[in-house]
């Protein structure tokens, strides 16, 4: 019960404060509609509010009938506890009492107003993010691997590919920028480009890591038992070069969303980027923190979806690696 009141608290005090405190300058009470109603930024904030505390007590019920689950939600509850504690706070700085610079740093209930008037374009960026992302990636990521398993397991395969790795992995992506423009018929596929180039390097140089890092012994028994260099690789040197692997894949996520954005920012039709840059020109800045909201969330999922296959891989590592 602790954790519960812990992790509840905060969104409490984030809810109180923002019925009962009042505005400087006034509320803001434009309404836009939401399906069947129509909702102004303070009632999203304060639905978002109270979703997210009803969401903490179904977490904390579900949690009661395991216990590690119920470690896990203990130990996170101070988190959430902040995470209550800063709305509060920002909504105070940024909309009642505005002691931040406005409309620089709007507060909550301004960003949420932003998803009502704004929230079909958003969407639309959000989806052409997503694509954009997907394609230079997963491309990234399986020319990686390939690259780096050939790098590690074949000598003359490093003697050609290393020069190129070590010239091209030193440069930053937006500097091909101008080169992609030309040499690609479409933005799209010049951003996919630069996507490619960032990712391939860091999965490409630990992949690589992983794969020469295998003991000599694990191929010397492979092979005693009949298995060909194709299937030593499959089965000795890969699974071997695992964590490494999703070491260099977890780089390139983080590396790969900033030059999404600034790939967006430089030249695209769409995207979040994109949008942020005509959100600025605007001044709508209110917008530019709904779109920031978005990337945080996006990229929060990739990384939850990245960590759930990393542990489905590589599950035979619970108890031996803490």
């Amino acid at each position: 019960m602790k954790g519960l009141i812990k992790s509840v608290a905060g969104l409490v005090a984030a809810l109180l404060i923002q019925i009962f405190v009042p505005y400087v300058d006034g509320e803001n009470l434009t309404e836009y509609p939401l399906g069947p109603i129509r909702l102004s930024g303070n009632d999203l904030y304060k639905i978002l509010l109270i979703g997210l505390a009803i969401f903490w007590v179904i977490l904390w019920m579900v949690s009661q009938k395991n216990k590690t689950k119920k470690k896990i939600y203990q130990k996170k509850s101070s988190r959430r506890l902040a995470l209550g504690l800063a709305l509060a706070a920002w909504d105070i700085a940024g909309s009642k009492f505005q002691l931040l610079p406005q409309p620089f740093f709007p507060g909550p209930a301004g960003i949420a107003q932003a998803f009502l008037e704004d929230g079909s374009a958003i969407w639309e960026n959000t989806l052409y993010s997503v694509r954009l992302f997907a394609w230079g990636f997963i491309l990234g990521a399986v020319i990686g691997i390939v690259t780096g398993v050939l790098i590690g397991y074949y000598a003359k395969a490093a003697y050609w590919v290393e020069p190129v790795l070590n010239i091209c992995g030193v440069l930053p992506a937006v500097v091909w920028m101008p080169f992609a423009l030309i040499l690609f018929p479409t933005s799209f596929q010049a951003a996919v480009f630069l996507l490619v180039i960032c990712v391939w390097f860091p999965v490409t140089s630990l992949s690589a890591l992983g794969i020469m890092s295998t003991p000599k012994v694990q191929y010397e028994a492979a092979q005693m038992l009949g298995a060909s260099k194709l299937r030593q690789i499959f089965t000795v040197a890969i699974p071997h070069a695992l964590p490494q692997i999703f070491t260099g894949i977890i780089t390139a996520e983080a590396f790969s969303f900033t030059n999404l954005v600034m790939a967006e920012m430089m030249g695209q039709p769409g995207g979040l980027g994109y949008y942020i840059n005509a959100s600025k020109a605007w001044s709508a800045y209110y917008k530019v923190f709904a779109a920031i909201v978005v990337m945080a969330i996006m990229f929060s999922l990739i990384k939850w979806g990245t960590d759930k296959l990393q542990n489905s891989l590589l599950r035979w590592q619970k108890g031996v690696v803490k």
